[in-house]
């Protein structure tokens, strides 16, 4: 009765139990947790062979058998079936065989003892796991710690350093045996000391993180400026053991911050200093700075002002039209450039240029700007230009009379040609010096005739001055010009050479272009010399700058040049009188290269003859 009371509480165990009898093993007694373990009905007698268990497992349940000796296996993998026929999946077992001994302690079987230790197997193997990649990670982290340019630390709640970077040792100089707790704050410069420990110490009992700034010194005993930075590492309840930290060199900033304001101070002390209205304004448009002349001009303060208050402070008539523009380049990033009367702390209004410009830099977008009191030199230019248009109105009517006087004059001259030629026809004369007279008062009234149309000529010289300027081909206008001196060159026989291969073409006004040929050309044929026939040679070129030159040669007369002034081309001025002429043909060239920004060189041999070089631009 006690026998199968036992049995029945070990069939169901949840412990697999069984016993295998003889030297083959057969099963004997099987509870129920075993009969699961073996994958289903396992009857009495059946020997373990039949069974599908582990080689290995049933190798050592026969040596167990043979020696006698019991064994334990822990968290044995056993690949079980699933319900459904699925995918055998490892169940976890601690194992006991027992030898089982009869009276005479000869072993005749085994007890096999099985608990299913499955969860905490894998339990454990996933502590394993976790521990490996914990170990993954912190090897990781401390190679990221001790790679990058920063020191990073572990304090505790006490203040005692737990951890530091090899950075640190590097950037002190100091040995890595040196005790960090009391040699750390003697590296702190003395007036930072007292304030980092402090503040520390503060951020600890609050158990909150901190961000501060310090001179630390550095292998070389230079201090340095460093930023410490550290969060705390709260452990339950909610009490801080641990801050982790990085320390970062941050001199060379702080040096560029310093630099930055003690500029800004400067630039604002340079602007306060000028005696121009300065300001700033923000990417809208909204005055946020003026320097001190604004206050002291304008007779308010930059509160007064405020930030549109400069529209004000322009005449009324103008206020509409100068906000509008002030909008439309805010909008634009457009410059701002206007000339408007602003009125002065006295009520008067005077003309400022007022302008403005847009910066972009890393501080953002911003506009400054500057208004200049102009007034003086704009009521000089309005006087000036007063002055300018009445000597202009006063040459236009002097040119004007003197093209109307010599060509009034000349119908006095016709007059007196006639009554000269009638007298010279009808009257006899007894002296015998009438022909030296009469030759004598025929040149006199030639030379006024010469001299009227040459005033007439330089009138309207002048006038053509500012005619418009083209592109005009050299030999065409040369050859143009020869044309009507054809009577001139046939009877001096001389021969005119055109070179115009360097620079063929002009830009010029062609009346201009063409005045100056003509009296250049006419002036070489008027001077030639009588011993021999006139050779001229004309010729066009460039400079080494680029500009383009004339050059007109001939083998007359020959002047003297004086180089220190240019007595040829005044006006009337004439070194050879015994040849006809008014000394108004240089006159004119000169005016007319000097107008477009040339000038005029000449060379000259007396008895060889000369060479007049325009040079048409500066």
């Amino acid at each position: 009765m006690r026998d199968q009371e036992l049995q029945r509480i070990l069939r169901h165990m949840p412990a697999g139990i069984a016993t295998l009898l003889g030297p083959e093993l057969r099963y004997g007694f099987v509870n129920e947790a075993m009969q699961a373990l073996l994958g289903g009905n396992t009857p009495e007698g059946q020997p373990l062979t039949d069974v599908s268990l582990p080689a290995d497992l049933r190798e050592v349940m026969q040596k167990v058998y043979d020696s006698g000796s019991p064994f334990v296996a822990k968290a044995y993998g056993l690949p079980l079936l699933g319900s459904n026929g699925e995918e055998p999946t490892p169940r976890y077992f601690d194992i006991a065989l027992e030898p089982l001994q009869d009276d005479e302690d000869q072993v005749h079987g085994l007890l096999l003892f099985a608990v299913d230790v499955t969860g905490q197997e894998e339990a454990r193997q996933r502590a394993h796991e976790l521990a490996l990649e914990t170990r993954r990670l912190d090897a990781r982290l401390r190679v990221l710690t001790e790679t990058a340019p920063q020191i990073t630390f572990t304090v505790d709640a006490a203040g005692n350093y737990e951890y530091v970077s090899p950075q640190w040792y590097y950037f002190t100089g100091q040995p890595p045996t040196a005790d960090l707790d009391a040699i750390w704050p003697l590296l702190v410069h003395p007036e930072d000391r007292l304030r980092v420990l402090y503040q520390m110490e503060a951020a600890r009992k609050a158990g909150i993180g901190w961000s501060h700034e310090y001179r630390l010194r550095r292998h070389d005993g230079q201090y340095r400026w460093l930023l410490s930075r550290a969060v705390p590492e709260l452990h339950a309840p909610d009490q801080a053991a641990y801050w982790h930290g990085a320390v970062t060199e941050v001199h060379d900033q702080r040096e560029l911050a310093d630099a930055l304001r003690r500029g800004e101070a400067e630039l604002r002390f340079l602007a306060d200093s000028i005696p121009q209205l300065i300001w700033t304004a923000t990417a809208e448009g909204f005055i946020d700075y003026y320097n001190q002349h604004t206050a002291e001009y304008t007779g308010s303060s930059a509160d007064e002002l405020g930030p549109t208050g400069w529209v004000s402070l322009i005449h009324p008539s103008e206020q509409s039209s100068a906000a509008r523009r002030w909008v439309q380049c805010v909008a634009s990033g457009e410059s701002f450039d206007g000339l408007f009367q602003m009125r002065r702390h006295d009520g008067q209004y005077r003309w400022h240029i007022i302008r403005a410009r847009q910066l972009t830099d890393a501080r953002g977008l911003r506009w400054f700007g500057a208004c200049t009191d102009v007034d003086d030199q704009h009521r000089l230019r309005e006087v000036l230009q007063h002055q300018y248009d009445e000597l202009a109105r006063t040459n236009r009517d002097l040119d004007t009379f003197v093209y109307t006087a010599s060509h009034d004059l000349k119908q006095p001259l016709f007059n007196l040609r006639g009554l000269f030629d009638e007298l010279r026809r009808t009257a006899t004369f007894d002296d015998e010096e009438h022909e030296v007279l009469l030759r004598m008062v025929d040149g006199a009234l030639g030379q006024l005739d010469v001299t009227l149309h040459d005033l007439a000529a330089t009138v309207q010289e002048q006038r053509q001055l500012t005619a418009p300027t083209e592109a005009i081909d050299l030999r065409s206008v040369a050859e143009e010009v020869l044309l009507g001196l054809r009577v001139l060159v046939e009877d001096a026989e001389a021969t005119v050479n055109l070179d115009f291969k360097a620079a063929p073409t002009l830009i010029y006004g062609r009346a201009n272009l063409r005045s100056v040929l003509h009296n250049l050309l006419s002036n070489a044929l008027k001077y030639a010399c009588p011993e021999r026939p006139p050779c001229i040679t004309i010729a066009s070129g460039m400079t080494e700058a680029g500009k383009p030159w004339l050059k007109v040669q001939d083998n007359g007369l020959g002047m003297e040049v004086n180089k220190d002034a240019n007595p040829i081309f005044q006006l009337f001025d004439r070194q050879h009188p015994h040849i006809g002429g008014t000394g108004v043909g240089l006159y004119l060239i000169q005016r007319i290269v000097t107008s477009r920004g040339g000038h005029l060189e000449v060379a000259s041999t007396v008895g060889e003859g000369t060479t007049f070089t325009v040079y048409w631009f500066g």
